[in-house]
């Protein structure tokens, strides 16, 4: 008699349960495990829509099983395919940041079609719709890999790029880089050793012999569904997306054509060029020299990102020699080193930096994302307010001194000039010290409870803000507002979705390729002024 193997025993289960035990599994090569223990398994296993949904939904609880359903059926890709691809890209799930322009530069990720698609959400003023420009998008290729990467440009152009190397489990920065398509094993890491300006040179010329243009029928093509009826179309634009990326080879070409081009001619040149890419002025030169003079380090941090020794980017070239080179996005983990969780970021990095979104546990209940504005009564997210900025905060818990600490990070200011750094802290409470102060609106809304703390105020000049005393109050409808003791402004906040709200939003141009990835000039104005009238208009918030 043949040895039983239990493959009866998962058969016979009915669908509710087979899904119970799948998305118990936690991961999509526990389910293939599973499905190679026994022949009778393996089919079955493999084309079952509900093991694989239940999989999927366990772990990517931002994704519905019905938009994965549509993946499936319009798409042609088999369940355990869009399962790796799943699992692989949720990593991203997270806020994105970068120091430059100060109003803020913060990339969230949402859900396209096979897809993930990366917004930049724009500073603005309150309004009914949030204002956002695509990024890019990373798509799954037919074996669930996400091997296609697609940068957004000005003009509506699409540049092609691809993944260079394995996502890990938990990345802290996404770097755009230009990497060698055949030899995989080079070290990644060359392209970060070119002179700043050689390496902005070189993204932007592989982005200009990488740029596509969508059909005109798909060119108003939504780039993530806001409704189910959205499907066939997003299906035929990744469909032409993936024909166009086929058609030049991914975006790559010969490194002997990049060696031969001008981006490569007077290598001297980025000697003349700062960190922002504009030429230096004779003083810069002075000031350099009197810092070697004095043994002063130019930066605190070039013997760690070796800026201090460059590599010319023709023995860059070199070192890919009959290969070809190509746009890339590069996910690593690296130990961030942060203050009042804002990371500390290199300045000449195309880089995105992570920043972590915690949402609310027992004892610390205002974690996450919240927006608002300045000013009572009070003016929200999704209300039509103009001459209102909208500001978001990340908010956090710290054990300080003092005991534990709720810091409001600012993450976003939709005034027409910046009033203080990107990253600060627009205020600091103590969770552990009841507030004696009155909020001063209190016979127009229940006080949950106050808490003493400081807010942000003028310090020594705008890196170096000051903080003048205030209180924390939770109100009864959910709200939060920080009240400034002595001139009795207030800042109120709601919780928001900014999933929801993206969804609903109004999509604007992006800038060119390069600079729409990582806007490393520096701008203390809003760099989208010109696209959208509520973009921002409001000269201070208070």
């Amino acid at each position: 008699m043949a040895m039983a193997d239990g493959a009866d025993l998962f058969l016979s289960l009915p669908d509710d349960a087979f899904s119970l035990i799948a998305a118990h599994l936690g991961h999509p090569r526990h389910l293939l495990a599973l499905s190679l223990s026994s022949r009778r398994l393996y089919q079955p296993l493999l084309s079952s829509p509900s093991a694989w949904l239940s999989l999927a939904s366990s772990n990517t609880s931002s994704i519905s099983p019905s938009h994965l359903h549509s993946w499936h059926s319009l798409a042609s890709l088999s369940y355990p395919s869009l399962c790796r691809f799943l699992f692989t890209v949720s990593r991203l799930l997270s806020l994105w940041a970068h120091q430059n322009p100060e109003l803020g530069n913060l990339v969230f990720p949402i859900w396209g079609f096979v897809s993930l698609v990366f917004v930049r959400i724009i500073p603005q003023e309150v309004s009914k719709n949030l204002a956002f420009s695509p990024v890019m998008e990373i798509h799954c290729d037919v074996d669930g890999a996400p091997s296609l990467f697609f940068l957004h440009g000005e003009a509506g152009t699409i540049h092609a790029g691809s993944i260079f190397s394995v996502i890990p489990s938990d990345p802290t920065v996404l770097l755009l880089e230009a990497n060698f398509s055949r030899n995989s094993s080079l070290n990644p890491s060359l392209f970060s050793k070119l002179a700043f300006g050689d390496r902005r040179r070189l993204l932007d010329f592989l982005s200009s012999k990488s740029a596509m243009k969508l059909p005109s029928e798909l060119e108003s093509a939504p780039i993530f569904p806001r409704s189910d009826d959205d499907f066939d179309i997003l299906s035929r634009r990744r469909e032409a997306l993936i024909s166009m990326y086929k058609a030049i080879r991914g975006g790559v070409i010969d490194c002997a054509i990049v060696e031969s081009s001008q981006c490569c001619s007077s290598l001297s040149h980025n000697r003349s060029f700062d960190g922002d890419g504009k030429r230096k002025k004779l003083s810069s030169y002075v000031k350099d020299g009197i810092k070697q003079l004095i043994g002063r380090s130019i930066s605190s941090s070039s013997n760690t990102n070796g800026e201090n020794k460059h590599l010319p980017l023709h023995e860059f070239l070199k070192t890919g020699s009959g290969d070809f080179i190509g746009l890339s996005i590069r996910a690593i983990h690296t130990r961030l080193t942060s203050y009042r969780a804002w990371p500390n970021m290199h300045e000449n990095r195309f880089a995105l930096y992570k920043l972590h979104l915690n949402g609310p546990e027992p004892n610390r209940e205002f974690s996450g994302l919240w927006g608002g504005s300045f000013g009572w009564p009070p003016s929200l997210p999704g209300q039509d307010k103009p001459g209102k900025a909208l500001f978001l905060l990340l908010l956090s818990y710290e054990e300080s001194d003092k005991g534990l600490i709720l810091v409001g990070t600012k993450v976003l200011e939709g005034t027409h000039y910046v009033l203080h750094p990107n990253g600060s802290s627009m205020f600091i409470a103590n969770m552990e010290e009841p507030s004696t102060d009155v909020f001063p609106w209190e016979m127009e809304i229940s006080v949950n409870c106050g808490f003493t703390g400081e807010g942000i105020s003028s310090g020594y000049g705008f890196r170096y803000p000051g903080s003048k005393p205030g209180s924390l109050f939770s109100l009864r409808n959910g709200l939060l507002a920080f009240v400034w003791r002595e001139s009795k402004a207030v800042l109120t906040l709601e919780r928001i979705d900014l999933s929801e709200m993206v969804a609903k939003g109004e999509q604007v141009p992006a800038l060119p390729a390069v600079s729409n990835f990582t806007y490393l000039t520096k701008s203390y104005s809003n760099v989208f002024m010109g696209f959208q009238s509520n973009l921002s208009g409001t000269s201070s918030p208070r």
